[in-house]
């Protein structure tokens, strides 16, 4: 016989998005600074046939984090991507994301407690209240970002303070 399941109460799941958001918006600055780390003329480096450039895994990760972001707070979830137009530059990207990220967070934040336990299909592979996508965006942006930090010494680059420091940006703690 199974536990009897409890529902998700509103005021959890407002305080899981406060902190969730909070989170996120310190990974924000982080991944920033890996992506802004990549060198302009380097941008089609690829350690291996298989995987993606340096460019079109920042894109991917910058533009996936923004429309998941944006996926929940419209509850719904689209395959198609939502970003057309690529920036054209490095600098351009780290600041396409630094703009986008923030608003799309705020839209979540505007979710009401209600929506927020809100089931939402996602890809009809299983459905969840829409306050637990959070943690998919955060996992999603660090998994990828820990990609392209492996990318940056083979490119010539530096590989900047994560969660400490790096070799070639020593903690000053």
């Amino acid at each position: 016989m199974s536990a009897p399941q409890h529902a998700l109460s509103p005021e959890f799941a407002v305080g899981l998005r406060e902190t969730l958001l909070q989170g996120l918006g310190r990974e924000l600055e982080i991944t920033k600074k890996v992506l802004a780390a990549i060198p302009e003329g380097k941008r089609d480096y690829r350690p291996d046939p298989k995987a993606r450039t340096a460019w079109e895994l920042a894109w991917h990760l910058a533009s996936t984090d923004v429309q998941m972001l944006e996926e929940i707070a419209d509850r719904k979830f689209v395959l198609e991507p939502r970003f057309k137009e690529e920036p054209k530059n490095v600098a351009a990207l780290a600041n396409w994301y630094e703009a986008h990220f923030p608003s799309a967070m705020d839209r979540v934040r505007k979710l009401t407690p209600e929506q927020l336990c809100t089931p939402v299909d996602f890809y009809e592979a299983f459905s969840l209240p829409v306050i637990f996508y959070l943690s998919f965006v955060n996992n999603h942006s660090i998994h990828h970002r820990g990609q392209l930090s492996t990318y940056l010494r083979p490119m010539g680059s530096k590989v900047p303070s994560i969660y400490g420091g790096s070799a070639d940006e020593p903690w000053k703690g």
